[in-house]
């Protein structure tokens, strides 16, 4: 599996603007935009981060137990971002420029972070807006980012720097074109284009928040690949379709997720499934797909600068034998993982330790044949520790 799907699938939009609800954990107060004077533009606003991260790697046994073996360690750039918005008047834009690579899916090694891991290059995203006055309907056209799942790619917007393997499955960054729909509890973006960065524009995705309260809200997506997406088709880091597997650009998904708060406290369940079916061109003989499911939870301490973010996660996954097919560590994966994160945050500084344990209970593939963590890969668990630092402006 291509390293470069670890850094970027899964919800890639932080270039939030008035058209789509921003549905990231907030474990952390975000970017504050600062307002500049863009002269025939009129108001703009500039925002952007950076940080970076320190790692540990350690396997368990078969049982799952102690000590590590096969331990590793590193350090390494997450992001740098910095994003420039006109956020008024009928005609909008949004540039978002830098590498990316913060968020880390539990149960994966950490990654260098690069400028070109994307088809666009530094791009991250960058699309006009059409926002008519007194309409609830709005338009934008570019790179854009998902509206799939909960987590985001951008790792300062997530309760947890570690993220789920239903993060991992996701599509991320893509080109096309979205509307959205805001009128009273309900706002619904639908958004068509290329899907997974591929640059064949046969993808489509939904997402509608329902807010009950200010205090419960629910949320259903949805994608699907309305065509076939080959296997030479180039996405994520010019990596073609065919290497990181075919069954992503070419799947169908549908999950929600609920959010509930209170207090202190948030809460939120979520859901997902995806499936590819049969298709012998891109070598997908019987239906394939993955299942996954996690429980987030977010605390703040009162005014103090500590919060705390943990998960939970279950996922099972299918694949032919013959099809060779991955969707997450190895084929016919299932498993637990769990994550906890204590956050302190002074103003725009902000500091972190996150630590993380997977636990494969399925790791055979249709020959028999078993794969895991570490040396000739036999261990079934992995732990991940993680220190990370940054400052957000």
């Amino acid at each position: 599996m291509s390293t470069l799907r670890r850094q970027l699938l899964g919800l890639g939009f932080v270039a939030a603007s008035s058209l789509f609800a921003l549905h990231a954990a907030q474990a952390m107060s975000g970017p504050t935009a600062i307002k500049i004077d863009g002269g025939p533009f009129g108001q703009l606003q500039i925002s952007g981060g950076v940080d970076g991260y320190g790692y540990y790697l350690g396997q368990t046994n078969d049982q799952g137990n102690l000590p590590f073996s096969n331990k590793s360690n590193g350090a390494y750039a997450g992001s740098a971002l910095i994003e420039l918005q006109k956020t008024d008047g009928e005609l909008q834009f949004t540039v978002e420029v830098g590498p990316n690579g913060g968020a880390v899916t539990l149960g994966t090694a950490p990654t260098e972070t690069s400028v070109n891991t994307l088809t666009t290059g530094p791009l991250y995203a960058g699309y006009l807006t059409v926002a008519p006055t007194n309409s609830p309907i709005t338009v934008s056209a570019g790179m854009l980012g998902s509206v799939e799942g909960f987590e985001s790619a951008i790792d300062w917007n997530n309760s947890n720097q570690l993220v789920t393997e239903i993060f991992y499955v996701q599509n991320s960054q893509n080109r096309g074109v979205s509307a959205n729909y805001t009128q009273g509890p309900i706002n619904a973006t639908v958004i068509f284009g290329d899907g997974y960065d591929t640059g064949v524009f046969n993808f489509i995705q939904a997402l509608v928040t329902y807010t009950i309260n200010p205090t419960n809200s629910l949320s259903v997506y949805g994608a699907a690949n309305l065509g076939t997406t080959g296997l030479n088709t180039f996405g994520y880091g010019n990596t073609t379709t065919g290497s990181y597997g075919a069954q992503f650009a070419n799947s169908n998904m549908g999950g929600a997720y609920y959010s509930y708060t209170m207090g202190n406290l948030n809460l939120v369940p979520e859901a997902q499934y995806q499936y590819a079916k049969p298709n012998h061109r891109v070598g997908i003989t019987k239906t394939s797909y993955n299942f996954g499911a996690a429980l987030f939870a977010d605390y703040t301490f009162g005014t103090s600068p500590y919060s705390v973010g943990a998960w939970g996660e279950y996922w099972t996954s299918k694949t032919s034998s013959q099809d060779n097919l991955n969707w997450f560590i190895g084929p016919d994966s299932a498993g637990f993982g769990a994550s906890v994160t204590p956050t302190w945050q002074y103003k725009d500084l902000f500091a972190r330790a996150d630590a993380g344990y997977l636990y494969l209970t399925r790791r055979t593939d249709g020959s028999g044949d078993k794969y895991g963590y570490g040396a000739g890969d036999h261990h079934r668990g992995v732990f991940t520790g993680l220190l990370e630092a940054g400052v957000l402006f």
